[in-house]
């Protein structure tokens, strides 16, 4: 029951930080707007794709993920 107990309490503070980082990511002017972020703007047609900005948060989610696991 305690490896049950650890987990759920290591998953809600996970979820409760990548909720912080969406409070925050409206904060971050460069966030959304990289050099490699796709925009296709027509008439009555907007296509938004954030290549770069996914890569960039995937290392840097990869990375504290490797850092806490590492014991």
């Amino acid at each position: 029951m305690q490896d049950i107990g650890r987990f759920l309490i290591t998953a809600g503070l996970i979820v409760a930080a990548i909720g912080g980082l969406f409070l925050l990511s409206g904060k971050v002017p460069w966030l959304g707007k990289l050099p490699g972020d796709l925009l296709i703007q027509k008439r009555n047609f907007t296509f938004y794709f954030p290549i770069a900005t996914s890569i960039l948060l995937s290392i840097i989610i990869s990375l504290i993920l490797w850092f806490v696991g590492r014991r």
